[in-house]
């Protein structure tokens, strides 16, 4: 029986399918990734979400750190001390990344990326990224021993403006309308937030280098978020992040180590009832905002992610008045709506980005 009928169907295109799909090779300079890529790792421009619901991502990313206040209190106040807790928060937060990465692996969520074979520009970018983490948290753990923890903030949360202007000066987003106004509720509405918390008469400790570690971390976190979006977009979010909270784990443990606390990590396990609640923190005042945290700056980028993230004091006085009895005085009720109205703001431009097509920056 001939076959030359059926040859010519399998070589002729399938109307109803369209013409055949080129293959997908490997950029020039780019190995084969170990084992098959995720449709995220084969195409570098992508996004993992869509602009609302990285919109949505951010802002639970910034409700869960907001936590981190009144958890850190009740750590204390059952024996923790900061470095232990840092530590054992940053250990918590890297198994349980670990664990959703092979979860996702297993489902064929995600293929992870063998380092090696990475280009050298994103390997470098993912390592910076890792450093900036472990430079952040030290930087703020030495900050809010040495001034008042309100002060600290004000001077951490001055990045969400790095980072806009330096992804303006790097032509990677516009400062339009829409981004200045936000930004500039967002920072009214900060500083009424915290700053209402700097009470002189209950003792106001400053000093310069205190200030400078707070503006160090937001340095670290400008960067962080300048080159998570692009800089190594081939590694996928969930596996970047374990990278990231791995390097500010172990450094957490070293600087313990260092200061001569090391005798306060095993502390959890002398006393096993804060075991519930270290494991509470790491898991979801952590590892799930973290990773939420680079998903939301992967789809709708760094200046907007960054004032999003203003909404975390608002939520961190909220609960303190909750769980700790702390009082909330109008000044901060005022912030609070004008953080909540410059994420209106920027929902609207969301909505708008997500009705029109829009080209994304392949750069980092």
């Amino acid at each position: 029986m001939s076959t030359r009928p059926s040859a010519r169907r399998a070589a002729r295109p399938d109307a109803r399918r369209g013409p055949p799909r080129p293959a997908v090779t490997a950029p020039p300079g780019c190995p084969a990734y170990h084992g098959a890529v995720s449709s995220q790792t084969m195409n570098p421009a992508s996004t993992t979400a869509s602009p609302l619901v990285g919109f949505g991502i951010v802002l639970g990313a910034a409700a869960l750190f907001g936590m981190l206040g009144p958890l850190a209190r009740f750590a204390y106040d059952a024996g923790m001390e900061p470095t232990a807790f840092v530590a054992w928060r940053g250990a918590v937060a890297l198994v349980a990344s670990m664990a959703y990465v092979a979860w996702r692996v297993r489902r064929r969520g995600i293929r992870l990326v063998r380092f090696a074979d990475l280009p050298t520009r994103p390997r470098v970018l993912l390592a910076i990224a890792a450093t900036m983490g472990f430079t952040l948290n030290l930087s703020m753990f030495i900050a809010f021993d040495r001034i008042t923890v309100a002060l600290a903030l004000l001077g951490f949360y001055t990045y969400p403006a790095m980072v806009a202007v330096v992804n303006v000066v790097l032509g990677r987003e516009r400062l339009d309308t829409t981004r200045v106004v936000a930004l500039g509720l967002a920072i009214i509405g900060l500083i009424a937030v915290v700053a209402s918390q700097l009470d002189p008469a209950g003792g106001l400790r400053i000093d310069v280098i205190g200030v400078a570690l707070a503006l160090v971390a937001a340095l670290s976190q400008t960067v962080f978020v300048v080159i998570g979006r692009d800089g190594y977009r081939e590694v996928p979010t969930e596996q970047a992040m374990t990278v990231v909270l791995g390097a500010a784990a172990v450094g957490a443990i070293v600087v313990a180590v260092l200061g001569g606390s090391a005798a306060s990590l095993i502390y959890p396990l002398q006393a096993p009832d804060v075991l519930p609640l270290l494991a509470f923190t790491g898991i979801f005042a952590a590892a799930i905002p973290s990773i939420g945290f680079l998903t939301g700056i992967r789809a709708i980028g760094g200046t907007r992610a960054g004032i999003l993230m203003l909404f975390e004091p608002v939520v961190g006085v909220a609960l303190a008045a909750w769980l700790l009895g702390e009082s909330l005085v109008p000044v901060q009720l005022v912030g609070a709506m004008a953080i909540l109205a410059a994420a209106l703001v920027l929902q609207r431009s969301a909505s708008s980005d997500a009705a029109e097509p829009t080209a994304v920056h392949a750069g980092p």
